[in-house]
């Protein structure tokens, strides 16, 4: 166990990162944030703060000496940093579930033969074989690139066979998943947390609605037509957890059809659609992350009410703070971001 007055590394310093590093302080750690940004919301309220990009070594070897044990708020860190720091002490999660989660063909592939279903999908590695892809797969489909995608940025929607030069394009004519088009009721997540001994926790379902590939709202509890799927989607993600061996908060998204849960995508740490847990269960994904990695047992995923709401407040929606805060059911949370985006992620507000 790593003990309350330890020092926890956090490698990213957005506001994932500040609602870990929040967490963390309020169970008497301390954290160092090691990310290249400028701005830091994980900055502001931690103890630490080492501005250096993720594939600076002789800053991740200080890093490293400084903390007690390492984890990260975002999946777009090479391997070999995480390889790196884990020569050098406690990194959770481990590369593994990492270098699954970055490779969209790589996890499709990973969930399938654990019985999972992912949407029908072809690696796409050339302009030539996108058209062998449509053709396999037919209109509509999504073109997704292989990497570095999130918030609905490196994708495109594909219509017609024609759409597909303007798709390439879009995307930056780069390796790509193309995946068929799922009808489909609803979407939801299953958001776990497991410690190395393999003790688990499962949060209960979130329904999630998006808007321009970005969450807008996470509502539980779920429908029962989500809700009778959840147990197969919550034993896939269980099993994707132990297969990796993960350590932390994972989740899981999936698409409620006629024909079951169908895998959309995986992210190995604390996630949006998980936000509304702060207030709404005994224990956050973010105190159960950091009582995971530093092999803690794990807090109870318990509601504290009957219905939970969140929504995500995107670019102008954070002017609406003084309306929010005299709402009384209200919990409201900024990340201290200073430049106001479309679609950028300012805060969330969750509802009791």
């Amino acid at each position: 166990m790593i003990a309350p007055g330890s020092t926890i590394g956090i490698l990213g310093g957005g506001q994932l990162g500040r609602m870990l590093a929040l967490a963390a302080a309020s169970m008497g750690y301390r954290v160092h944030v090691l990310a290249p940004e400028a701005e830091l919301p994980a900055g502001d309220v931690a103890a630490v703060v080492t501005r250096a990009e993720y594939t600076d070594f002789a800053a991740l070897e200080v890093f490293a000496a400084s903390v007690d044990v390492v984890t990260f708020e975002f999946e777009n860190i090479a391997t070999t940093a995480i390889d790196f720091l884990a020569a050098r002490g406690l990194v959770h999660p481990g590369s593994a579930s990492l270098a699954v989660a970055q490779d969209r063909l790589a996890e499709k592939a990973f969930v399938e033969r654990l019985g999972g279903t992912p949407a029908p999908y072809r690696g796409v590695e050339t302009r030539a074989e996108l058209d062998g892809a449509i053709a396999a797969l037919g209109t509509p489909a999504v073109l997704k690139t292989r990497r570095m995608g999130y918030d609905g940025k490196g994708q495109a929607r594909i219509m017609t066979p024609g759409d597909a030069d303007a798709a390439w394009s879009t995307i930056g004519a780069q390796p790509a998943v193309l995946e068929a088009w799922v009808p489909f009721d609803h979407e939801f997540s299953v958001l776990l947390a497991r410690r190395a001994n393999g003790e688990t926790a499962v949060y209960p379902v979130a329904c999630n609605v998006h808007d321009g590939g970005i969450l807008a709202t996470s509502t539980v509890p779920a429908p029962a037509a989500v809700m009778a799927q959840v147990p197969a989607a919550a034993a896939l993600a269980l099993q994707v957890a132990e297969a990796l061996g993960h350590v932390g908060v994972l989740c899981l998204e999936f698409f409620a059809t006629a024909d079951g849960p169908v895998f959309n995508e995986m992210a190995p740490r604390v996630h949006n659609s998980g936000h509304w847990t702060i207030e709404g269960c005994r224990a956050s994904q973010f105190e159960n992350h950091i009582r995971a990695v530093c092999g803690l047992p794990l807090g109870s995923t318990a509601l504290t009410a009957a219905d939970v709401v969140m929504r995500n407040l995107l670019g102008d929606d954070v002017h609406d703070w003084a309306h929010l805060l005299a709402d009384p059911r209200a919990h409201l949370h900024l990340y201290g971001k200073s430049e106001v985006k479309p679609g950028r992620k300012m805060g969330h507000v969750t509802w009791l």
